[in-house]
C-alpha cells in the first residue's frame, strides 16, 4: 500500500514554497482528513464552507486556493471539494480551471455563493471541455450573468461526463436559458439541472416553451428546478404537455412561480397519465383550497407514482388540507408531504395528527408535528423538506436519516 497522503504536511510545504501564510481553517480540515482511515477505500470530500460553523472561520481566498490546488493536484484520495460561501473571485476561478484540467479524480465541486463572474465562468466552463471526471458542479449564487451562462451552455454541447449542474441565482437571462435548453436536447449525460431565478424581462414565457420542447426530446434528465420563472397558466400547460411524452423526469421543482388553482388542472391531468414523476414541488405558489382539492382527487383516484409533494405556503385552508390528508389515506405511495405556511384549523390539525399517530405518515416525512394545548390540537413546524440541505450541510458529518430530506431519500442524483 502507498504511504499515507499526509495532506496537511503537503499543505505546510506548499505554503512555504509559494510564500503564502497558512489558512488555519484549511489546516484544520486537512488535519482531520489525515485522521480518516476510510479515505483509502471511499475517497473523501474536503468540506471547507465559509458559512457552516458556529465559530467564525477564515474564509478561503484566491491565494489560499492556489496553494490548496497545488496540494490536491495529485491527491487521488480527494474526490470532492466543498468551497461554498468563501471569497473566491475570477482569479480563484483560474486556479479552479487549471486544477480541473490536471486532476483526474475530483467528482464533486461546490463553489456556490462566491464572487465568481463572467470571466471566471468562461475559464471553468472551458476546463470542462476536457475534464472527464467531474460529475457534479454547483455554481449557485455566483453572478456570472448571461455571458457566463452561455459558456456553460456551450460546454453542455461538448462535455459528456457532467451529471448535475447547478446554475441557480446566477443572473442568467432569456438568451442563456434558451441556449441551455437547446443544448440539453442533444446532451445525453446530464441528469439534473438547476435554473432557478433567472432575470426575465418578458411575460411571454418563451423560456418555459423552450424548456418544454427540450423535455420532449431529452431522455436522460431526472431532476429539473425552475423556481422563480414567473410561470403562469400558459407555461404550466406547455410544460405538462411536454411531460406526457417524457419518461425520465422524476423530480420537478416549480416553486415560487405564479401557479394558481386553475393552472393546477394541467398538473392534475399530467398526474393521471404520467408514470415517472416522483417528486413535485409547488412551494410558494397560490393553489388555495380548490387547487389542493384538484390535486387530492388525482392522487387519491389515479396517480400511484408520486412519492413526495410540497404545497408549503400556498394559501390553503382547512378544507384543502383535509382533502390532502384524505388522499394520503387512499394513496399508499405518497409518503412525503410538506404543508407548513398554510392556514391550519382544528380539522386539518386533527387530520395530520391522525396520519402520524396511525403510522401512515412518518414524522420524518413531513414538516409539521402535532401538539396539544388545553384540549386543542395544533401543528408546529419541523425543519424537514425536499431541499433541507440545499444551502448547508451539517458540520457533524453525514446525514443519518435521509427521510428528513426527501430529495436525498428518493432521487439519488440529488446526492454527490
Amino acid at each position: 500500500m502507498a504511504a499515507h497522503p499526509d495532506l496537511h504536511q503537503h499543505y505546510v510545504r506548499a505554503c512555504q514554497n509559494l510564500g503564502q501564510p497558512e489558512n488555519p481553517y484549511i489546516s484544520h480540515v486537512l488535519q482531520e482528513a489525515d485522521k480518516n482511515d476510510k479515505i483509502w477505500t471511499n475517497g473523501i470530500t474536503l468540506k471547507i464552507p465559509g458559512n457552516n460553523h458556529p465559530e467564525p472561520v477564515q474564509r478561503v481566498t484566491d491565494d489560499d486556493l492556489q496553494v490548496l490546488a497545488s496540494v490536491l493536484g495529485n491527491a487521488v484520495v480527494v474526490t470532492g471539494l466543498d468551497l461554498r460561501y468563501n471569497a473566491l473571485t475570477d482569479a480563484g476561478a483560474k486556479h479552479v480551471a487549471t486544477f480541473l484540467q490536471e486532476n483526474s479524480t475530483l467528482q464533486y465541486l461546490n463553489l456556490m455563493f462566491n464572487d465568481i463572474g463572467t470571466s471566471g465562468a468562461e475559464l471553468i466552463a472551458g476546463a470542462l471541455h476536457r475534464n472527464k471526471t467531474l460529475t457534479y458542479l454547483r455554481m449557485t449564487g455566483n453572478k456570472i450573468g448571461n455571458k457566463g451562462g452561455m459558456f456553460f451552455a456551450s460546454m453542455l454541447q461538448i462535455n459528456s461526463t457532467l451529471e448535475k449542474l447547478d446554475l441557480g441565482d446566477c443572473d442568467m437571462d432569456t438568451e442563456c436559458l434558451i441556449a441551455t435548453a437547446t443544448a440539453l436536447t442533444q446532451n445525453k449525460s446530464l441528469k439534473a439541472i438547476n435554473l432557478n431565478r433567472p432575470l426575465l424581462y418578458s411575460q411571454e414565457e418563451e423560456t418555459t416553451v423552450h424548456v418544454a420542447l427540450m423535455l420532449k426530446n431529452n431522455s436522460s434528465l431526472v431532476e429539473l428546478h425552475l423556481c422563480k420563472h414567473e410561470m403562469k397558466n400558459f407555461g404550466v400547460e406547455r410544460l405538462c404537455e411536454a411531460l406526457y411524452e417524457n419518461s425520465s423526469l422524476r423530480y420537478l421543482d416549480l416553486g415560487c412561480n405564479k401557479i394558481v388553482r386553475d393552472d393546477v388542472k394541467f398538473l392534475v391531468k399530467l398526474l393521471k397519465q404520467n408514470q415517472t414523476l416522483e417528486i413535485l414541488d409547488l412551494t410558494a405558489n397560490r393553489l388555495e383550497d380548490d387547487g389542493a382539492i384538484y390535486l387530492s382527487e388525482a392522487l387519491a383516484l389515479s396517480n400511484r407514482t408520486l412519492r413526495a409533494l410540497s404545497v408549503v405556503s400556498n394559501n390553503i385552508s382547512g378544507k384543502g388540507l383535509v382533502a390532502l390528508s384524505d388522499a394520503m389515506k387512499a394513496n399508499k405511495e405518497l409518503s412525503y408531504i410538506y404543508i407548513w405556511g398554510n392556514k391550519f384549523d382544528e380539522a386539518s390539525c386533527r387530520a395530520f395528527s391522525e396520519l402520524i399517530q396511525m403510522g401512515r405518515l412518518n414524522p420524518h416525512c413531513t414538516d409539521v408535528e402535532p401538539y396539544e394545548v388545553d384540549g386543542h390540537l395544533h401543528l408546529a413546524e419541523v425543519s424537514h423538506g425536499l431541499k433541507k440541505h440545499y444551502y448547508w450541510t451539517p458540520s457533524y458529518g453525514e446525514v443519518e436519516n435521509k427521510d428528513a430530506n426527501a430529495s436525498l431519500a428518493i432521487t439519488a442524483v440529488s446526492e454527490h
